[in-house]
């Protein structure tokens, strides 16, 4: 009971913090990042049980690898019908596609780590079903993604797919992997009118139509 009393307090209060940086304005928005990411590493800390609890391992590595395969033909499919609408965005050069998803790459191994090893493995603790425990936590990753109506519905059906996937794998790197090639698919083929250059929260409502990649901007903005 103790420890399921400690589960739900670390879970509703980082999910808390966290959506409180969605919802703040800058240049408050980046003070809230670094409370919310002391307090996760301070939370991770405290329960640490190991890399192999987490995922960061070679366990099952070679027969979970399909994930990245699957992901990697569903973004080209996406890649060949953006290319017959027009709404393919690809940088004009290789340099500027690193320099601008790279960062991008590693956010969306973090995401993974903190919807595996931190949404997924206390909702566990508070519900016996595996299955609805891997719903409440895409469900949970889903609603930080609100108001987007597209990442939204991607993250939750990606999020529930990806948790049953841990759940029978524990391994991580596949999935941070396949979270980067399609997360990258969808900035590069959904215009940017549609899914305001995948904001969300109040960056959602805010945002303003311009060009994200130019030579004159070194990094993607968060």
């Amino acid at each position: 009971m103790r420890g399921r009393r400690r589960a739900l307090f670390e879970l509703t209060g980082i999910y808390s913090l966290i959506l409180l940086v969605i919802w703040t304005p800058r240049p408050w928005q980046a003070g809230m990042w670094a409370i919310a990411g002391v307090c996760m590493i301070a939370v991770i800390a405290l329960s640490f049980e190991g890399l192999a609890n987490m995922g960061i391992c070679t366990q099952n590595l070679s027969r979970s690898l399909w994930a990245i395969a699957l992901a990697a033909g569903l973004a080209l499919l996406g890649i060949a019908i953006a290319g017959r609408l027009h709404t393919l965005r690809l940088p004009p050069s290789p340099y500027l596609f690193i320099r601008h998803y790279g960062w991008y790459a590693v956010w969306a191994g973090l995401q993974q780590l903190i919807l595996q090893c931190f949404f997924l493995a206390r909702s566990v603790r508070l519900i016996p079903n595996t299955t609805a425990a891997a719903g409440v936590s895409a469900t949970l990753f889903a609603a930080a993604h609100l108001p987007n109506p597209v990442l939204t519905v991607i993250t939750l059906i990606c999020g529930l797919a990806s948790c049953l996937f841990f759940l029978r794998y524990k391994n991580l790197w596949p999935l941070a992997v396949a979270h980067a090639i399609l997360g990258i698919a969808i900035a590069i083929t959904i215009p940017g009118s549609i899914d305001h250059n995948m904001r969300v929260g109040i960056s959602y409502l805010t945002w303003v139509d311009r060009p994200i990649i130019s030579e004159s901007v070194p990094f993607p903005e968060p």
